[in-house]
């Protein structure tokens, strides 16, 4: 059961009022869209303070350390992001993106790294092209950028 707490002409925020973790909120656009990327104009631009005002808030009311952001993709046809009150000790939040057990790896140049213990290490050349991808897409024209943002 969740309760609207706070919404403008682009956002709502609604905030848990049964389940283990009080301050517990969902940020989500009033217009409907399946995923983060979907996001344009001015939902785009104001996301990040929208984020930030509304941590803010719930930092303040619970006592929280910080704020966790999580943001999940196919669970739900409708974009929203998770803000989560994090204290310790005792929280029942997850702050590691690694599912299930992991262990330490000592790569080739002497870097420790945490590794899953179900699902592999991707090859270099896989990761390699992931970066510079990314990079290629984002190093464009700020136009470019926009067209690839949103």
């Amino acid at each position: 059961m969740v309760e609207e707490v706070w919404s403008d002409s682009l956002w709502r925020l609604t905030t848990v009022r049964v389940g283990e973790l009080a301050g517990y909120s969902y940020l989500a656009p009033l217009r409907h869209i399946a995923h983060i990327t979907d996001l344009d104009g001015d939902e785009a631009a104001t996301f990040g303070t929208t984020v930030a005002a509304a941590s803010k808030a719930i930092q303040d009311e619970t006592g929280a350390e910080l704020v966790y952001l999580y943001v999940f993709g196919g669970g739900v046809n409708h974009f929203h992001a998770h803000l989560a009150p994090h204290r310790e000790p005792g929280s029942p939040l997850v702050d590691d993106p690694i599912k299930g057990a992991k262990h330490s790896q000592l790569m080739p140049d002497g870097r420790e790294v945490w590794v899953s213990d179900r699902y592999p290490l991707q090859s270099q050349e896989i990761m390699a092209a992931a970066v510079a991808g990314i990079r290629r897409r984002l190093s464009g024209s700020e136009a470019e950028v926009s067209e690839d943002l949103g």
